[in-house]
């Protein structure tokens, strides 16, 4: 490996965001999930969650083709669940808060939301959005403002918009320089992880869903 293929591997554990992450239910589409990877990828985000309930979807693996990542599913874990408990008390182990994308009457746009904070995102699919049984596991609701004729936006891109206010916001904190998210130590574990990973060809594109292991 090169030497500066090594500066990138450190480069990229120094910038990881160890308490921001991105929660998608019932996003079926191996494309969208693809695309919220590669943007969490570009902002640092380190693992996502992936939450079937619906039960057309009650799939026991979670498979993503070839192409649809382009190469982010190496370097971002996937956690595939089907069962809502399992999945949040996952998340809330890990981070402080969980906002949901729903309308309601205490939703505050992304632009008020405190995303340079301990936070998970919840994104539900452009069609239901975020299920009734999900919802009670958010602390807050959000929306991405929005003027047009057509008040609707592609999962993959209301995930990118949310991103990167959170780069936004964690960039003005120094997140990504003088006070990055995670610890010196937990940075080298994570650089020898992709050291590691860097050796073998490729990430399975097959993710089995928790507890079916």
């Amino acid at each position: 490996m090169t030497e500066k293929r090594v500066e990138k591997f450190r480069r990229v554990a120094r910038h990881r965001q160890g308490n921001l992450t991105i929660i998608l239910e019932n996003v079926h589409d191996p494309h969208n999930i693809g695309a919220v990877l590669r943007s969490c990828d570009s902002v640092g985000v380190k693992e996502i969650f992936v939450l079937y309930t619906e039960p057309e979807l009650q799939f026991d693996r979670l498979y993503l083709g070839k192409n649809t990542a382009a190469g982010a599913l190496k370097w971002v874990d996937v956690h595939f669940y089907r069962d809502p408990e399992a999945c949040f008390k996952h998340v809330k182990s890990k981070y402080k808060k969980i906002f949901s994308t729903h309308l309601a009457e205490d939703s505050v746009e992304i632009y008020d939301l405190n995303l340079a904070d301990s936070v998970a995102l919840l994104f539900g699919n452009e069609r239901d959005g975020v299920s009734a049984t999900s919802q009670k596991y958010a602390d807050g609701n959000f929306i991405i403002p929005q003027v047009g004729m057509v008040q609707s936006l592609n999962i993959s891109v209301a995930c990118a918009v949310t991103l990167y206010e959170a780069y936004r916001q964690r960039r003005e904190k120094g997140m990504y320089g003088e006070n990055p998210s995670l610890s010196e130590t937990a940075q080298v574990e994570l650089f020898d992880a992709y050291v590691e990973r860097h050796k073998r060809s490729g990430a399975s594109r097959k993710i089995r869903a928790i507890g079916d292991e």
